[in-house]
């Protein structure tokens, strides 16, 4: 009787476990496919024949949107790190707001000067994606809360693409009024997603012991934590900074990369090759969350961005000769992109903290790699812009991938290898064999980092 009353106790937290999961990672999920609702159909627009003060109108609207959001990351470095959750709920429904009159703003203003809306569209919700993951971090269960709301990069991407796209071609609204129209349904639906994730149950006692509790960080606590892991945060700051602009470019000028103008391509063409990516990733960052050991995660999740890195610059310097059809091309960059990119928007900084005990938030961690890659991406833009405005797109973004693919590989390969040593130092304790190395973590008191 005790027995069969225990293990009906076991399966109810099974059931309810798993219908915390789908829902709250659903609701995460939804929340930022709306951001990029609010955020991203305007890349679906050419622009045509249209000028931005001797700039290509496309680029300029690029740049601004960009520009506003990198901003908008430098000041999240700090107000996402010191944001307290009875605050978030404000700040989301604050932000999508403003981007929403700032998308009203760019149809409705003469151009060329309603290319300045989209810098408040940009410096709306660049610290979205931040907020809704505060919701999420620091609970036994992360890693698959954090799988499902990464996956909505990925999917959400090509389908505010083609959505965009069909809203163009087929109810025939115009190529600056289509984000506003689009923007208009993601605003309400996003508060109410807002609404549900702040009623969630904050973490318990078993997820503060198991992944660490997480605590704001004032500005002593940031540079303290710094420094204490500053070769390891400046190598994965600065090959973020590499994906950060390659993932950038490909969502922003994919339109122009694969040339869907000449080409016939269906409007729906990216929603179907970022679904399949997304099953994918969901299957290979949900597999995670079987794995108990921290140390573990983390280096199996460097060897996959190597790899992706690995084959991105494969494929970019054989690109002739491999032949590969569009949608074979655009799959492969998608899978490889997303990997490496949402692997530290997800996971790894979550992983990261519990594993050396940090006191602190994954917020910091994701703002600070934001700001540094959407600075390099205004950087390339403008010179590409300034000094070879008229590049193929396709040879541009090839020749880009290829070298940040061979950077990325070194620089994660020293990540990895200083990872290792760094928690044989912390813990003190020797490994047995190769394996051992890397994927060994022993139950024992933890000497811990503290802020």
């Amino acid at each position: 009787m005790i027995l069969g009353n225990k293990l009906s106790l076991v399966t109810k937290e099974k059931i309810s476990n798993i219908l915390f999961v789908f829902w709250t990672g659903g609701a995460a999920l939804l929340s930022y496919a709306l951001v990029y609702a609010l955020r991203k159909p305007f890349t679906a627009a050419t622009f045509e024949g249209l000028e931005f003060f001797g700039l290509d109108y496309k680029v300029a609207t690029s740049i601004i949107q960009i520009f506003g959001y990198l901003i908008s990351k430098f000041i999240g470095i700090k107000m996402i790190s010191e944001l307290k959750k009875e605050g978030r709920l404000r700040f989301m429904i604050t932000s999508v707001a403003v981007a929403e009159i700032s998308l009203v703003l760019f149809g409705c203003l003469p151009r060329p000067f309603n290319v300045f809306a989209l810098f408040f569209n940009g410096l709306s919700l660049g610290c979205m994606w931040g907020v809704i993951f505060s919701f999420l971090e620091g609970r036994r269960v992360t890693d698959l809360l954090a799988s499902l709301m990464g996956l909505s990069i990925a999917v959400s991407s090509g389908t505010a693409k083609s959505i965009g796209l069909f809203v163009i071609d087929t109810l025939h609204v115009s190529e600056f009024w289509m984000p506003a129209l689009i923007g208009a349904f993601a605003f309400p639906l996003l508060s109410l997603l807002g609404y549900l994730l702040n009623r969630m149950p904050q973490p318990d006692a078993r997820d503060k012991e198991l992944r660490t509790e997480r605590v704001t960080l004032d500005s002593k606590g940031r540079m303290e934590l710094f420094r204490s892991f500053m070769p390891l945060l400046t190598m994965l700051f600065f090959a973020n900074l590499f994906i950060t602009v390659l993932q950038d470019i490909k969502e922003d000028f994919l339109v122009k990369i694969l040339d869907v103008n000449t080409h016939n391509y269906s409007s729906w063409l990216f929603a179907r090759v970022d679904g399949i990516v997304t099953v994918i990733i969901l299957i290979i960052f949900g597999s995670m969350s079987l794995i108990r050991s921290n140390i573990k995660v983390l280096c199996l999740l460097l060897f996959l961005v190597m790899g992706g890195a690995a084959t991105l610059s494969f494929v970019a310097f054989h690109y002739y000769e491999l032949q590969l059809s569009p949608l074979t091309w655009l799959f492969i960059q998608s899978l490889c992109l997303y990997i490496s990119y949402l692997s530290f928007q997800t996971i790894f900084f979550d992983r990261f903290i519990a594993c050396f005990k940090i006191r602190g938030n994954v917020g910091f961690f994701i703002a600070t790699i934001d700001f540094i890659g959407y600075t390099g991406t205004v950087l390339v833009l403008v010179a590409k812009e300034f000094f070879n405005p008229d590049i193929n797109w396709l040879e541009f973004y090839n020749l880009l991938s290829g070298y940040v693919g061979v950077i990325c590989f070194i620089v994660f390969l020293c990540s990895v290898i200083y990872l290792v040593q760094r928690y044989r130092k912390e813990y003190n304790f020797t490994l047995k064999s190769p394996v051992d190395k890397v994927f060994t973590e022993r139950s024992f008191s933890i000497k811990s980092t503290t802020i």
